[in-house]
């Protein structure tokens, strides 16, 4: 059961990053591909909350789901529990309003191991 839980954690934290854009923009947005690297790439695990925060909320959706695949895809999951999504959602929003230096990664790292 713990498995699961830890799956369902990381989606809800995955999901905090969609609303990540809106609850802390600051800047002007950017469009997504203001990150891309000369082939169009972004690397995603250099991405920071301020970058996150700072683009368009279609922009950051597509991010938190390219992320929550990602963190699935590592866990061999396929589950989804909007309540707890929207739960981390929030902790995922007050950690990176404070830290918008940290990558998002290493957000969504501090996150799950303060709930563990």
């Amino acid at each position: 059961m713990k498995a699961k839980h830890g799956c369902h954690t990381k989606m809800a934290i995955i999901a905090a990053a969609v609303s990540l854009a809106t609850a802390t923009a600051v800047h002007a947005q950017v469009p997504l591909s203001a990150y891309t690297d000369g082939n169009g790439f972004i690397n995603v695990q250099v991405l920071t909350c301020a970058q996150l925060a700072n683009t368009y909320q279609e922009d950051a959706d597509y991010l938190a789901a390219w992320y929550s695949g990602w963190y699935n895809g590592l866990a061999k999951k396929h589950f989804a529990h909007v309540a707890r999504a929207k739960a981390g959602e929030h902790n995922v929003i007050v950690y990176c309003k404070t830290h918008p230096e940290v990558r998002v990664i290493d957000a969504i790292d501090v996150i799950l191991k303060a709930e563990q």
